[in-house]
C-alpha cells in the first residue's frame, strides 16, 4: 500500500471510530448492561471496509464528510450487528470475534440478541434523523439501500443460503450467489450510498460503482476463505479454519487455493477496468481494491 493510501485509510478509521462512538449510546445510559454490549461489539476493533468505500465512492461525486461519516457509521453498525448474531450458538457458535471473546460469551446470549437487534434499528435511525442527500427521494432511496442489503433478499438472506448449505456440494454460481447477499450486498449498498451523497450523477455512472462494489465484494470473500485456509486464529481475530471444520462451502473448498487466488485477482481486475473512466476521483476506490485483494487478515 502506498503512504497516501494508508494515511486516508488511517484518518477515516480514526473519523470513524470517533463518530461510532459519538452515535452510540453511552455506557452509562439506561439499561447500562445493553449498551455496554452494543458498544464493545463495535468499537475497538475492525478495519471499517465498508465505512472506507462509503467514503471512496463519496470522493467520485464530492460527497461532504458530515454526510459520508453518518452514512459510514449507520453501515458499520449494520455490520456489527450481523456479526454479533452470526456469532451466535444458534448460527456460527464462534467465540472470537476482532481478537476478543465474541458479544455472547461476554455478556451472555440474551443481552447479545438484543445488542445486535439495536445495532440495526440505530443504523436506520442514523439515516433518517441526518440530511445525507440533496433531495428527500434520494434520501429515501438510501434507505431503502441498505433495508435491502441487510434483509431475506440481501445480508440475511444469504447467512440463511449458507446455513442450509452445510455439507451440501455447492457449484460455483450457487456460491457467488450466496456471498453475493451475505457479504456483497452490504459492501454494495456501502458504495451506492455514498453515491448518494454528493453531486447528481448519471445511471450508467452508478451502474460502473455497482458493478465494482459487485466484483469487490466477491473478491472480498474469496479472500476470506483463502485466509480461513491459510492464516492462524491470532492473525484473524477470529477462530481460524472453522469453515472447513464445519463441512461449509467454500471457493477453496471448490476451486483450489490457487485458483481462488486466480479468482480473487480476476474479480479486481473487473472491478478495476469498470471505474476507470471516474480517473482520479475513484483513486481511494483503486486503492481500496488492492487493500481488500492483497490483506493478511
Amino acid at each position: 500500500m502506498t503512504l497516501e493510501f494508508n494515511l486516508w485509510m488511517q484518518g477515516v478509521q480514526s473519523q470513524m471510530e470517533q463518530a461510532l462512538s459519538a452515535v452510540l449510546p453511552a455506557q452509562d445510559a439506561i439499561p447500562a448492561q445493553l449498551h455496554t454490549a452494543m458498544r464493545y461489539s463495535v468499537l475497538d476493533g475492525g478495519k471499517r471496509v465498508r465505512p472506507l468505500l462509503v467514503f471512496a465512492a463519496g470522493a467520485v461525486v464530492n460527497a461532504p464528510f458530515e454526510r459520508l461519516q453518518y452514512v459510514g457509521a449507520a453501515v458499520e453498525l449494520i455490520h456489527a450487528y450481523s456479526l454479533v448474531h452470526d456469532d451466535m450458538p444458534a448460527m456460527d457458535n464462534d467465540v472470537l470475534r476482532r481478537g476478543k471473546p465474541t458479544c455472547h460469551v461476554a455478556f451472555g446470549e440474551a443481552s447479545a440478541l438484543l445488542a445486535g437487534d439495536a445495532l440495526q434499528t440505530l443504523a436506520f435511525d442514523l439515516l433518517s434523523m441526518h440530511t445525507l442527500a440533496d433531495s428527500a427521494s434520494h434520501q429515501l432511496t438510501m434507505v431503502n439501500i441498505l433495508a435491502r442489503a441487510s434483509g431475506s433478499l440481501g445480508m440475511c438472506g444469504g447467512q440463511g443460503i449458507d446455513l442450509y448449505s452445510v455439507g451440501q456440494a455447492l457449484s460455483l454460481t450457487e456460491l457467488e450467489r450466496m456471498h453475493g447477499l451475505k457479504t456483497g450486498a452490504l459492501i454494495r449498498a456501502a458504495v451506492l450510498l455514498g453515491s448518494y451523497c454528493g453531486e447528481a450523477i448519471s445511471d450508467e455512472d452508478r451502474h460502473r460503482l455497482d458493478y465494482y462494489a459487485r466484483c469487490i465484494g466477491l473478491a472480498f470473500q474469496v479472500v476470506d476463505d483463502i485466509l480461513d485456509e491459510e492464516a492462524d486464529s491470532a492473525t484473524l481475530g477470529k477462530t481460524a479454519g472453522k469453515d472447513a471444520a464445519n463441512n461449509k462451502p467454500t471457493y477453496v473448498s471448490l476451486l483450489g487455493l490457487a485458483a481462488a487466488k486466480e479468482k480473487a485477482a480476476e474479480l479486481k481486475a473487473d472491478a478495476l477496468a469498470m471505474i476507470a473512466p471516474f480517473g482520479e476521483k475513484a483513486r481511494h476506490l483503486v486503492m481500496l481494491a488492492d487493500f481488500i485483494v492483497e490483506r493478511s487478515s
